[in-house]
């Protein structure tokens, strides 16, 4: 199975929303992140295999992070900002799923499930704003391992 995570783009500071420190799920991308998003977008086209399950977090800003791909997906609340590593496991139905799964979330919790699945002790990994993280369970020698296929960050492409 592969599970991809992509941390959305560069956003508004909170007291920048509309709201003025209001809600943190109603912050936007800015033009910078509009642009990250653009790149990341732009190279996961030619990555993903077809039939790839495509989830995001309600959060305005992973939203219009996963608008730039172009492709069909749904949002989860099991993804909002503060979520646990176990609740976004789930939603790609981990290490099960048949076909490769897409969520697009939030730091701390995305860099704690890179940590949990690659078994690093520190218990968190740094995910860059923009970029993603793919990695693939697999069978080798009758064990089950996981591997770490690519990291890519929008200023790299």
């Amino acid at each position: 199975m592969d599970l991809i995570l992509w941390r959305h783009a560069e956003a508004e500071d909170l007291d920048e929303t509309d709201e003025g420190g209001g809600n943190d799920l109603s912050r936007r991308l800015t033009p910078k992140g509009e642009k990250q998003a653009a790149r990341m977008a732009a190279w996961l086209d030619r990555q993903l295999p077809e039939g790839t399950r495509i989830w995001c977090s309600p959060a305005v800003r992973t939203e219009q992070t996963v608008l730039a791909l172009r492709r069909k997906y749904r949002v989860h609340e099991d993804l909002a900002p503060g979520a646990s590593p176990d609740q976004l496991l789930a939603v790609a139905q981990w290490p099960d799923a048949r076909q490769p799964v897409l969520l697009v979330g939030h730091q701390p919790t995305l860099g704690q499930v890179v940590a949990r699945l690659l078994g690093i002790s520190a218990g968190e990994c740094s995910v860059r704003k923009g970029a993603v993280w793919w990695l693939r369970r697999r069978e080798k020698h009758g064990h089950w391992q996981t591997v770490l296929l690519s990291v890519q960050t929008p200023e790299l492409l």
